[in-house]
């Protein structure tokens, strides 16, 4: 078999697995049947990503040919976003199985379908090219992150995961009038059809709307200021697992989703006569200094990088609203970089929570003395988040930096400059209380994480370094990808 032939089992593995594990017994195999499916989809996607470099993967299901039958179709964008997310489900699945046996000690069968379920549907979305499929994919994603957030163990996560729903649904259902209206305009749901039509009828008040239904939902599902505000609750109630999972790939694949449909189905030339680039750039300035802020000083360390994300969602904004080739690298590398950055400093988190049962900062106090390692991966990955040289955040910040200065956008880069310094108060803020402020008494001592977090949370840790010094699986394949959307290549 071809990779192409390979190519929709990156997606039907996990998809088929899931009611599976719902099936299974225990906690030993639900866990293993997901590591197995989740693994088999990452070793699919590490094959597809350098054939689709030459040129775009096609495969059409039932063999009907588009626009009639649905096709996945795979250049260097979704293909870096497909690696990311089935590498990312590698990592933290091993990390995972001792976070969920704390957390979620029963019914795990069920807890580790609903994950398979949520990766199928993120996989789904970055492979297809049918903007239907995209949210058909959507739902099965967001369905399943509602009932992970759920599993939280404080009653708060039912209230998060009820406020996620609306959200969401609203952000779903916005994004499906945007697909109707452009259905009923051009005839045709494939987007790289789309992209041929839309064009003809590009003057249209009803492509204008598909338009702003299409930004406006999807920026609910990435959490673009002040779309953002399920987001903290969220990340901070859900199960340790959930949170890493999340903040890693379900924001970054609603980027994509909306750099596809400007890009590729609406073209930069009809974006540029919406007020698509003031919008966005506001936005991520806004959203960088107002999350910043807001970070310094949050009562508990999930939430304080909640909002962590909040303004990196923000760079990325500030980033595709350059409209340039540079720009959008830079955001697409931004999207790379931050599940790096992010996924290790929320393992970090989860590994705190496993041991003291708690991540409220003033808990945190004292805390490197017994979990040096532990305290140890959130600084270096810290490092990362802040932008320092020989970081993949420093290359992220770099790139977003070197666009703006091509364009004369000094303000830009003053936000990216305060916005690293930002970073360096709340970052510091948890190493000065760990590092440097007396232990509280505990009934028991603490002691460090135990292996099975240390190792997958040292990956990531190495992984932020590696993509900080070589570039050339990141930075130059995104710089690839953005030819292709600026130059409206289907």
């Amino acid at each position: 078999m071809t990779v192409l032939e390979w190519l929709p089992f990156s997606v039907l593995v996990p998809l088929i697995a899931a009611p599976v594990c719902a099936l299974l017994p225990g906690r030993v195999l639900p866990w293993s049947l997901a590591l197995l499916a989740v693994a088999a989809s990452a070793v699919i996607t590490a094959f597809v990503l350098p054939a689709a470099m030459d040129e775009p993967l096609r495969y059409s299901f039932g063999n009907w040919p588009p626009p009639i039958g649905i096709e996945y179709r795979v250049d260097s964008v979704n293909a870096l976003l497909a690696l990311l997310i089935a590498w990312m489900g590698v990592i933290i699945l091993p990390w995972a199985r001792l976070s969920v046996n704390r957390e979620v000690p029963e019914r795990q069968g069920p807890f580790y379908a609903l994950f398979l379920l949520a990766l199928a549907g993120l996989m789904g979305i970055v492979l297809t090219g049918d903007a239907f499929n995209v949210f058909v994919f959507l739902e099965i994603s967001s369905l399943s992150t509602y009932a992970l957030i759920a599993h939280g163990r404080k009653r708060a996560a039912l209230l998060s995961s009820f406020r996620y729903l609306i959200m969401g649904t609203l952000g779903a259902t916005f994004y499906l009038i945007g697909v109707g209206l452009l259905y009923i305009m051009t005839g045709t749901l494939n987007m790289a059809d789309l992209a041929e039509r839309v064009p003809e009828v590009a003057e249209t008040n009803a492509i204008r709307a598909a338009f702003a239904f299409i930004v406006i939902g999807l920026g609910l599902k990435l959490a673009l200021f002040p779309l953002h505000r399920w987001l903290p609750g969220a990340y901070t109630n859900a199960p340790s697992a959930v949170t890493v999972f999340l903040a890693a790939t379900a924001t970054k694949v609603a980027v994509y989703v909306l750099l596809r449909m400007v890009f590729t189905v609406f073209g930069l030339e009809f974006a540029l006569t919406m007020p698509y680039q003031t919008v966005f750039f506001t936005l991520g300035i806004i959203g960088i200094l107002f999350a910043s802020i807001s970070a310094i000083d949050q009562p508990n360390l999930k939430r304080m990088l909640a909002y962590s994300s909040v303004a990196q969602i923000g760079y990325i904004a500030l980033a595709i609203s350059l409209v340039s080739v540079e720009g959008l690298a830079a955001g697409l590398v931004h999207i790379f970089n931050h599940a790096l950055m992010k996924g290790a400093l929320f393992m970090a988190a989860g590994a705190i929570i496993y041991r003291i049962g708690t991540d409220r900062m003033s808990d945190i106090a004292g805390l490197a003395r017994s979990m040096p390692w532990t305290m140890l991966a959130f600084v270096l990955a810290g490092l990362s988040m802040i932008g320092v040289p020989l970081t993949a955040g420093f290359i992220s910040k770099w790139a977003l930096i070197q666009a703006a200065i091509l364009q004369g956008n000094w303000l830009a880069v003053v936000v990216v400059l305060v916005g690293s310094l930002l970073a360096v108060l709340y970052i510091g803020r948890v190493a000065e209380a760990a590092y440097l402020k007396p232990a509280p008494e505990r009934a028991e001592p603490v002691r460090e994480a135990p292996l099975g977090l240390l190792l997958p949370m040292y990956v990531l840790i190495a992984a932020n370094f590696w993509f900080g010094i070589d570039t050339r699986l990141t930075l130059d394949v995104a710089t690839h990808g953005a030819e292709i959307l600026v130059g409206g290549a289907p």
